[in-house]
């Protein structure tokens, strides 16, 4: 189980660190150094200037952009010593989407004390590959969602070296989001529903939030205790998760969380993206130059902290019931 003290302390470290747009530093100590070896603004910036570069060529499905994203992320699960998932061959998960063979990319960390618990962290790789007008023809997509696939490496890397989760943590990037959310409906046929005790969907964290830095959003915030437990675990931080504040644009059916959510799961998306203001999304534009990575960097140390009940078997977020 993991320290009692490292709430506590990952909380001052966001209150201070954020606070002077540096990166966040945590105190020392064996979990500590971990973190800010794994979880750091370096780290983010270096794996979303990869993910969100003009050679992805925007990452879409079934292209050379796409497969060298998958191939970038695989290397990276490889590297961190993650397990691979009972079921698909190595890392990937392949299936047929429009006649080609398209890639999930899952890894796993296998409980201590309950191995047949799921705690389940994803996030999309793909995008909108190019256009055919303009000079600048590249989706990079860098806060849609290289963004939270950052996360998602970095938290792999995080919780594998710490070593100590009492459940099994899942880690997927998931294909096929952009087209109608095919990767996570493919996945969702892998895994048995009622062993996964929650879904953390990470999407679009690269700009502060509609309150600021040091915030962000859940989806479906009153269909589960999810995001109470999460805001419990940052209790004294200056860090806050608010319930999604753009429900007519229905943002818990629209991302990689619904499949599972529509069986019950506890699968929310952690999100900052203004809906209503957000002028890069689904442009050119999005480029890593229009995001803040120090605040990216907070938020990925916030889940990290927040998700560390679940993890350890002491929190089980309420099922959702309404289908």
């Amino acid at each position: 189980m993991l320290s009692k003290k490292l709430p506590s302390l990952l909380l001052l470290a966001l209150l201070t660190g954020c606070a002077t747009n540096s990166a966040v530093q945590l105190k020392p100590a064996p979990e500590h150094t971990i973190a800010n070896a794994t979880i750091s603004t370096q780290a983010t910036e270096q794996i979303l200037s990869t993910l969100a570069s003009d050679d992805m060529q925007g990452r879409q499905d079934g292209t050379p952009g796409g497969e060298k994203a998958a191939s970038f992320i695989e290397s990276h699960f490889q590297a961190a010593g993650l397990s691979t998932l009972t079921g698909i061959d190595g890392y990937r998960q392949v299936y047929s989407y429009d006649e080609q063979p398209i890639s999930n990319i899952v890894g796993v960390i296998k409980g201590k004390s309950r191995p047949d618990e799921f705690v389940v962290f994803g996030a999309h790789y793909d995008h909108l590959g190019m256009t055919d007008q303009g000079v600048d023809r590249i989706f990079n997509g860098a806060n849609d969602d290289a963004s939270g696939v950052t996360a998602l490496i970095q938290l792999a890397q995080y919780y594998k070296q710490l070593g100590n989760n009492e459940r099994s943590i899942i880690f997927v990037a998931f294909s096929g989001e952009e087209a109608g959310g095919f990767g996570s409906k493919a996945f969702s046929t892998l895994i048995d529903p009622d062993k996964v005790v929650a879904m953390f969907n990470i999407e679009m964290i690269g700009t502060p939030s509609k309150w600021g830095r040091n915030s962000a959003y859940i989806t479906g915030f009153d269909k589960s205790d999810f995001g109470t437990i999460l805001q419990r675990n940052l209790k004294g931080s200056n860090f806050h998760f608010y319930p999604d504040p753009y429900p007519a644009q229905d943002l818990f059916y629209r991302s990689d969380n619904a499949t599972l959510a529509a069986q019950g799961v506890p699968a929310h998306t952690i999100s900052t993206s203004k809906m209503d203001n957000e002028p890069y999304y689904h442009t050119v534009d999005d480029e890593i130059e229009t995001l803040d990575i120090p605040n990216t960097t907070a938020i990925i140390k916030a889940i990290a902290v927040s998700a560390t009940s679940i993890i350890n078997g002491q929190s089980t977020p309420t099922r959702i019931t309404e289908k």
